[in-house]
């Protein structure tokens, strides 16, 4: 014989309890599952991290065609404006960082993981990064003397 809910009807106490701490857990893990829905901050946070990783994919794109005209600008430039450009880099990458340290002492731990993921796509691509920060520099100093 069986229960309303498909069961077999316990022929012992010791059936019986088996059954009941059984549905505990089954309870236990849709309450669960149900808290973690209605967590906001948490589901927030996931968010987040979504968003950041559709900016970081969003970055990739745009440096990659950022380093491409840097690449075009800076075979046509004098030395000096190329040395001009890498100080200017390397000051931006300075800043970057303090930046990124002091985002990272006040940022949730999620968030933190993808920025350390940046930070090592950036220290990979140094040299992409230097030639997009020039090419920057560059457009920024031709649009001056223009103006």
């Amino acid at each position: 014989m069986t229960q309303p809910h498909g069961e077999p009807i316990a022929e012992s106490p010791d059936e019986l309890r088996e059954q009941v701490e059984q549905t505990r857990h089954a309870l236990g893990r849709t309450v669960e599952a149900l808290a973690g829905k209605a967590d906001v901050k948490v589901r927030a946070q996931e968010r987040a991290v979504e968003v950041k990783e559709q900016a970081a994919l969003k970055a990739g794109e745009l440096k990659s065609k950022a380093a491409e005209a840097a690449s075009r600008v800076q075979d046509k430039l004098p030395d000096p404006v190329k040395d001009t450009a890498v100080r200017a880099a390397e000051q931006a990458r300075a800043k970057a960082a303090r930046a990124g340290r002091l985002i990272q002492d006040k940022a949730p731990e999620p968030v933190r993981a993808r920025t350390a993921q940046g930070a090592q796509m950036a220290r990979e691509n140094r040299g992409l990064l230097l030639t997009a920060a020039g090419a920057g520099v560059v457009l920024w100093l031709l649009c001056r003397r223009k103006g």
